[in-house]
């Protein structure tokens, strides 16, 4: 790259930086810049463990938390969050790349990173879990670490096959001092929270459209692997979650999904869902190119007398009838603080429950179906037997 070039990108990236702290605030930018620099972190460690000096001995009791997989995701937004709730909640970090392991664990204080992640399983201080590893290992190492008495926070996908989901809805049957928490954070946003309070005022179903510009990624991207469930699994499974939220589970099923878009696209989707209750929910995806601002989001629904329409987690439009209301974030707030303190709370506190089994399998299925009816270009229905059979 000739010095000009190297401007330019320079530039962009400042650019980027400012946009950054006015959509996210301060902290937030640092620590996605922060998290950047960890995914290039080049020194691992040797003898199976590194014990971090700068945590004191007295202190290792009192952590709690281990975290496996400890990719950009883990670091600016599990850990980030954690560690703004607790600073000494890291007990053990986890990835096969021990340099992002040992650096994840040095700069949130943690006790020590682990080459065998077995470690943590025998670790009886170790309460929590989050599973933030490649998508097709998530379920893996979360029935495990269940069958371990560890209380576990799956981010999505929690499964990539049905195979996947039967023996981890097996392992929460016959586990059920266990809790499970998984990594949908939108539905705890403020401001979906508040348009769901007004959705649940109106009588009738639902007209849904959401438009998503996810990240451009490249073809190579391990994302395309066939085991790891592409970027229906990897992406679309927010909104088939969030959609569920919308509609609720007890009016959704059975239901028809329907493809509109061409079966080879690899990240363009289009598809419509027909609930039970003949709720509508047209999801278009779309990753043609980079998104200055990141995933680019916008809903718009109507429901009895309520038109709203939810942009980026920063801002909602309400009208309902003559009324009109509009509420507004100073930053964005897709709900990953909520939804992440909430599992760390749930592994202490007796009052906040895990997710339901009934839940975990119909949020699964649903994308699944959704994956299914994208690849063939046919219709998929989905009835409420084929989510209660992997619950038998």
């Amino acid at each position: 790259m000739n010095d000009e070039g190297k401007k330019s990108t320079l530039f962009l990236k400042l650019k980027k930086v400012v946009r950054y702290v006015s959509l996210y605030g301060l902290s937030r930018t640092l620590v996605k810049i922060k998290g950047s620099i960890h995914m290039k972190a080049s020194e691992d460690f040797g003898g199976g463990k590194w014990v971090n000096k700068d945590c004191k001995d007295h202190d290792f009791l009192g952590r709690s938390v281990a975290i496996i997989g400890c990719g950009n995701f883990a670091f600016s937004n599990i850990a980030f969050f954690c560690y703004k709730k607790n600073k000494k909640f890291l007990r053990a970090t986890y990835d096969p790349q021990k340099n992002r392991s040992r650096s994840l664990c040095k700069a949130f204080n943690g006790a020590f990173a682990v080459e065998n992640w077995h470690e943590i399983l025998a670790d009886p201080n170790v309460r929590l879990v989050f599973i933030a590893s490649n998508h097709a290992s998530h379920a893996e190492y979360a029935i495990e670490c269940i069958k371990a008495g560890k209380h576990v926070h799956i981010e999505k996908p929690h499964a990539v096959t049905l195979e996947q989901l039967d023996r981890l809805i097996d392992a929460m049957s016959s586990y059920p001092g266990t809790k499970i928490f998984l990594g949908f954070n939108r539905p705890r946003s403020p401001l979906f929270k508040k348009l769901k309070a007004f959705i649940d005022l109106e009588r009738g179903p639902l007209m849904i459209n959401w438009f998503v510009a996810g990240h451009a990624i490249p073809d190579e991207h391990w994302y395309y692997d066939n085991q790891e469930g592409g970027r229906v699994l990897g992406n679309l499974f927010h909104w088939t979650d969030l959609t569920l939220h919308l509609v609720s589970l007890d009016r959704a099923f059975p239901c028809n999904i329907i493809p509109t878009s061409m079966s080879e696209a690899k990240s363009e989707f289009v598809l419509t869902i027909v609930f039970a209750d003949q709720s509508c929910a047209a999801i278009t995806f779309s990753a043609k190119g980079e998104t200055f601002e990141g995933v680019r989001e916008i809903l718009n629904l109507q429901k009895g007398d309520l038109v709203a329409t939810l942009k980026d987690f920063q801002s909602l439009h309400l009208d309902i009838a003559d009324k009109k209301h509009v509420f507004r974030a100073r930053h964005r707030d897709h709900g990953h603080q909520a939804n992440i303190v909430h599992s760390l709370d749930g592994a202490t506190e007796p009052s906040v429950a895990g997710e339901d089994i009934l839940y975990v399998s119909a949020t699964a299925r649903l994308v699944m179906a959704a994956k299914e009816a994208v690849e063939s270009g046919a219709i998929v229905k989905l009835s409420i037997d084929d989510i209660k059979n992997h619950i038998i």
